[in-house]
């Protein structure tokens, strides 16, 4: 419950902390634009907005995906499903994943499209849908190399038969997922299409339909045309990150996200002083020290100590010793800031820009990591700017 501050404000609505993730919308839509060009006529567009949208916001990113011309929306969890429902939003829901079998009645109510590759699943939503007297849609997940969830390409026959026999299940799509499609010459994604689409013949030749096929990630839409089939599955793209090196600049992509504050203090130190848990680092000259407002409970991980920098009036200034909770510590050198004064940690300071992929390379992971891990009491803010106004 959200209580009220000074002036009667809504206490939620008001960023005390210095520190916000700002979120534009527009490069979204920008994004998800692009992306759209390169699928051919009528193949579907699921913007997938598991995990707050990767960071960004679950409800804010699926308003301006689907105004962008997304289908449908893609979560990994119940739960996330019941959120976009509870939000209004009434396109299609796919759930990517198969919950628990105590999930299957919010499942049916709540009139969610959900993946299913086992018998237990399917029986529990079969039961829960024939007692709401409702249909349930379902898309069967194949497992071509994987080797995380999916029924076997050889048990497909057998599977499909299985849900043939449940008069109240809509088995309305098939799908499986890519491995190394961020590779471009991995020979292992035509393999997995090849084993994809004998898989989704012997299906519909069992259940005697057509079903919506999808395979494609953000890297396989971009590199792998032949993969696009009836649908595709956009993730990390729409946020405007290439799924790999190798896909780098084949595609105008935006980085939607920004990650700033303002320096909660500053203070003049001695040469060979040490500073923050483990006195690890030490001024090599008298120098200012900023500390600002993120740590590793926000989702600047401790493991950046002495590796990252953030962009102080447009130029690079490194971050010094352990990295703590709340609370790290900035070299400024020989020019001392005002408190208060803007820090960028994820985006562009005049013609200074930090990318989320940036601070993947120094932790040793992937952009997606990096976005996901900004914690949720760093504040989301909405902005909607023309990109014509930025120069892009």
């Amino acid at each position: 419950m959200g209580g009220m501050g000074t002036n009667g404000m809504d206490r939620e609505s008001v960023i005390i902390r210095p520190l916000e993730a700002v979120i534009d919308l527009e490069k979204i839509r920008h994004n998800i634009k692009a992306l759209r060009a390169l699928l051919p006529p009528g193949c579907r567009f699921m913007a997938v907005v598991k995990a707050n949208a990767y960071g960004h916001g679950d409800i804010e990113v699926s308003k301006a995906a689907l105004e962008a011309g997304a289908d449908c929306l893609g979560v990994a969890l119940v739960e996330e499903a019941l959120k976009l429902r509870e939000a209004g939003f009434e396109c299609p829901v796919h759930v990517l994943f198969e919950p628990p079998v105590s999930a299957a009645r919010f499942v049916v109510e709540n009139d969610l499209t959900q993946t299913v590759y086992t018998h237990e699943f399917v029986r529990s939503l079969s039961l829960e849908a024939s007692m709401l007297g409702k249909q349930a849609k379902i898309h069967l997940k194949v497992d071509t190399g994987m080797r995380r969830v999916g029924v076997e390409p050889g048990d497909v026959r057998d599977f499909t038969s299985f849900l043939a026999g449940f008069s109240h299940l809509d088995i309305e799509g098939i799908s499986t997922h890519f491995a190394v499609a961020t590779e471009i010459d991995n020979q292992f994604t035509m393999r997995q299409m090849d084993l994809f689409e004998e898989a989704a013949k012997v299906a519909e030749g069992n259940l005697g339909k057509s079903l919506l096929k999808h395979a494609a990630n953000s890297a396989a839409v971009i590199a792998h045309p032949r993969s696009h089939y009836d649908m595709v599955r956009l993730g990390i793209a729409i946020y405007g990150y290439s799924p790999s090196a190798q896909l780098e600049g084949r595609i105008d992509l935006k980085p939607a996200l920004s990650l700033k504050g303002r320096v909660a203090f500053v203070k003049r130190i001695n040469a060979g002083e040490r500073l923050s848990y483990g006195q690890n680092w030490a001024t090599r000259e008298d120098t200012w020290i900023a500390t600002i407002p993120i740590g590793y409970a926000d989702g600047m991980s401790r493991l950046l100590s002495n590796k990252a920098a953030v962009l102080i009036g447009g130029k690079r200034k490194p971050v010094v010793g352990t990295i703590c909770m709340d609370l790290c510590m900035v070299d400024l050198g020989k020019e001392p800031v005002d408190i208060g004064e803007p820090f960028v940690l994820i985006g562009r300071d005049g013609e200074q820009e930090i990318t989320a992929t940036e601070i993947a390379s120094n932790l040793g992971t992937i952009d997606y990591e990096v976005l996901c891990m900004i914690g949720k009491r760093v504040p989301r803010t909405y902005v909607d700017h023309e990109l014509e106004s930025e120069g892009d």
